[in-house]
């Protein structure tokens, strides 16, 4: 898809928001390629692998986020929840952990 950074995005928003996750995935990922640090794109492209079942893609984009920021209490408890969706409860326990850290105890 040609266009600018934010026209692209906002393709791929119009397409989550209109409850279709694939299509937003199918846009945003060559995005998140060429925008490996946006936290925006990455988050948005989560969600679309999350909402379509697409849960180890969703797991390895919730991570990249969690790399970038460590401290970001929401992409712990997103990959908290791609983790317990694959039935990797454990591994999810660390980071529902985090989550609860940060935000004042809530494991939610």
């Amino acid at each position: 898809m040609q266009g600018s950074t934010y026209e692209t995005f906002t393709v791929g928003r119009f397409y989550f928001e209109m409850g279709d996750p694939i299509a937003a995935a199918q846009v945003l990922a060559p995005l998140a390629a060429e925008e490996p640090e946006s936290r925006s794109v990455l988050e948005l492209l989560g969600r679309a692998y999350f909402h379509s079942a697409q849960l180890h893609k969703a797991e390895e984009t919730f991570r990249r986020i969690v790399e970038l920021d460590p401290c970001d209490s929401w992409a712990h408890i997103a990959l908290a929840r791609s983790l317990e969706r694959q039935s990797r409860d454990e591994e999810a326990a660390a980071h529902r952990r985090m989550h609860a850290a940060m935000s004042g105890g809530s494991l939610d």
